[in-house]
Formats: C-alpha cells, sequence, structure tokens
C-alpha cells in the first residue's frame, strides 16, 4: 500500500490490513531502518513541467574500460535527465532512461555524456512514442 501511495496514514493502513496503527509505525520504521523502503517521493508528470520527451538510450563501453562503469555511476548521479541506468547483457552495455524538452536538448545532452564519458563509444536512441506503462512498483508477495 505504502509503494502506491507513501502519504497513507498508519491509521488507514492498519484498518485494511487488520493491524494497529502503532504496529504498522513499527513495521514503517523497521523497513526503513534496513533500507527496504529506500526512498519516499512524488512522481511528478514529466510533460507538465516541459519535459516532452522520454527517451531510452543504449551505450556501448569500450571494452578495455570496464572501470569505467565506476566513474560513469558517480557522474550520472548528478545528472537529473537522466532517470535511471541499467548494467546490462545484450548488444549495449548501459541502458538508460532520459527525459528532455526536445530532441535538441537531448542532443545537447548525449553529446554532454559522450565529452565527459570517452569511454562511451556509441549511443543507440529509441524515442519513446507512447508509455504503455510506467512504475517502480516490486511485488512483495503479501
Amino acid at each position: 500500500m505504502v509503494q502506491r501511495d507513501c502519504t497513507l496514514r498508519a491509521e488507514v493502513i492498519a484498518e485494511e490490513v487488520g493491524l494497529s496503527a502503532s504496529a504498522v509505525q513499527r513495521r514503517l520504521r523497521h523497513m526503513r531502518q534496513e533500507k527496504i523502503i529506500t526512498a519516499e517521493v512524488a512522481i511528478v508528470d514529466s510533460k507538465a513541467v516541459g519535459q516532452e520527451m522520454t527517451f531510452i538510450a543504449g551505450m556501448e563501453i569500450e571494452r578495455e574500460n570496464y572501470n569505467a562503469l565506476a566513474r560513469l555511476r558517480q557522474w550520472v548521479d548528478g545528472q537529473e535527465n537522466i532517470q535511471q541506468v541499467y548494467y546490462v547483457t545484450g548488444s549495449v552495455d548501459l541502458v538508460a532512461v532520459i527525459v528532455a524538452r526536445d530532441v535538441a536538448e537531448y542532443d545537447e545532452l548525449t553529446a554532454h555524456i559522450m565529452r565527459e564519458n570517452p569511454q562511451i563509444r556509441r549511443i543507440n536512441t529509441n524515442v519513446v512514442l507512447k508509455p504503455v506503462k510506467t512504475g517502480l512498483y516490486v511485488p512483495t508477495g503479501v
């Protein structure tokens, strides 16, 4: 329930799951301490704030330069347009989800990525035409 709405009050959750509000609060506190819950955020509609486009970028790293991954991980933390990055198997080494106002801004961003991270050999881009499903919900089996 908290994954879908982190503003739910413990009393509301307690009524739904059949526990006391204090038991719910204890469980939530434990999940935060154990880093089961890693963040509680507001999800903003990217179009409403001018980030009209989403791009899926597949990046290839030079094969002899795998220590670049640690440097890149640190660098992307400061790049707000880059929403997610995954180290993957297949034809590319990294897949990134990137938002931008338009293609021109995305082109500037990819030029910046390549300039700041010369170990990235190539970026293959897919433009998202229409999101089918987005989310970060993790099934818990509970």
